[in-house]
């Protein structure tokens, strides 16, 4: 028979990323592509301690039905977390556990937006949330993403050009793709921003704990004295991404809808999940843990961009990040970025073409993404000698 599909679903198209992560299931290809965390940082033995632990003292709590807002010891802990060490969270505000990050994103578009409704993003930005904001249907209308984050005057334009916009969607730390780190005097003027023209932000902070190298700098929702900032944390990058536990701060009325559209999504995340991350919180030094991996990665990542230096030289241009999972490349005007990416994997390395994450129709990308955590040190050096002899053939 012909199947017909949803308007919501039938004009998506499958993630360039996970197309091209299937080109890595072969262990020849070097995954530049990927985006998963280096298995080194997973706290594996902590992890089957204290699963057994549970499955020992409390089974029945671990394996029951639990409430949509998520495990109430999780939550507290999360909370108090948020608050002492970040200044997140006000009295007005309350948490969600999700599943994964990713559900923050589809919860919020659930909540919040109708057909035709616009979300302002940065443009590139990551397509997964992109996607999920597109099955909504919403308007998407990008704002370009500079060394220092998002360009604020152009952000102003498009809030004042367009109608019904319901949030501004910003990845500030380490921006996936780009790598960028927004500012501080520009989270305020974002702020500052979305408080004049009665719009909401969503500040997705996944990689928050990953910084290798600089300061950090307050969140966003650090700054909400007004009810304006929806902040998603996730413990994918720090703990383990396979347990899809992550969670929303964000005023009580919206959590109040979003626990409902989540009830009619999955119910509630995973208890035995959830109970693994709040006794790995409550029993381990987890703050040793992100430090560990954060001396991983500042290996890694400096590997990465002394060989881009060293391979790749004058051929792209980047800006070497401060912490993250990326490096976003910029290849000359007179390459197919397309064709280049083709011939990566061609030869074995699988990298992301640039346009997986515009935003508008009709945008171009010159740029590719490149992956540091995944692969090991030899296999980074192995992929850059390859990208190093492909740039004189292209």
């Amino acid at each position: 028979m012909e199947y017909i599909f949803s308007d919501r679903i039938s004009s998506l198209q499958p993630s360039a990323i996970r197309e091209i992560l299937k080109a890595t299931a072969d262990p020849a290809i070097i995954p530049f592509a990927a985006g998963n965390p280096d298995t080194a940082a997973f706290p594996i033995e902590d992890v089957r301690t204290i699963a057994a632990q549970i499955l020992e003292n409390d089974p029945i709590t671990a394996l029951q039905y639990g409430v949509t807002e998520g495990y109430t010891p999780l939550r507290t802990r999360v909370a108090d977390y948020m608050k002492t060490k970040y200044n997140v969270g006000r009295d007005f505000d309350s948490l969600i556990i999700t599943s994964g990050a990713q559900q923050v994103m589809d919860l919020a578009t659930k909540a919040l937006c109708n057909f035709g409704d616009t979300v302002i993003c940065e443009t590139p930005s990551f397509i997964g949330s992109l996607n999920c904001f597109r099955s909504y249907g919403v308007q998407l209308r990008g704002v370009p993403v500079e060394a220092d984050g998002m360009n604020m005057e152009i952000l102003e334009q498009k809030l004042k050009e367009n109608q019904n916009v319901r949030f501004i969607y910003t990845i500030p730390n380490f921006q996936n793709p780009s790598g960028a780190t927004m500012s501080l005097e520009k989270r305020k003027q974002l702020y500052a921003l979305a408080k004049q023209y009665n719009v909401l932000i969503l500040e997705d902070n996944p990689y928050g704990e990953l910084r290798v190298k600089g300061e950090h700098l307050p969140s966003i929702k650090s700054f909400d004295e007004d009810g304006i900032v929806l902040y998603a944390g996730s413990f994918s990058k720090v703990f383990a991404p396979g347990v899809r536990v992550a969670y929303v701060i964000a005023p009580s009325p919206i959590v109040a809808k979003m626990t409902v559209g989540k009830q009619a999504s999955d119910v509630h995340t995973p208890v035995l999940n959830q109970m693994l991350v709040e006794r790995w919180m409550a029993t381990t030094d987890f703050e040793a843990h992100i430090e560990k991996i954060r001396g991983i990665y500042r290996r890694k990542l400096n590997l990465m961009c002394d060989l881009i230096d060293e391979k790749l030289g004058d051929f792209v241009e980047y800006v070497r990040p401060e912490g993250g999972m990326f490096v976003w490349c910029k290849l000359p005007e007179r390459v197919d970025m397309m064709d280049f990416c083709n011939k990566a994997v061609q030869n074995k390395v699988a990298v992301v073409p640039g346009s997986a994450f515009t935003v508008e129709e009709g945008e171009t990308s010159d740029c590719i993404r490149l992956n540091f955590t995944t692969p090991s040190d030899e296999r980074i050096k192995e992929g850059m000698e390859i990208l190093g002899k492909l740039k004189d053939e292209v």
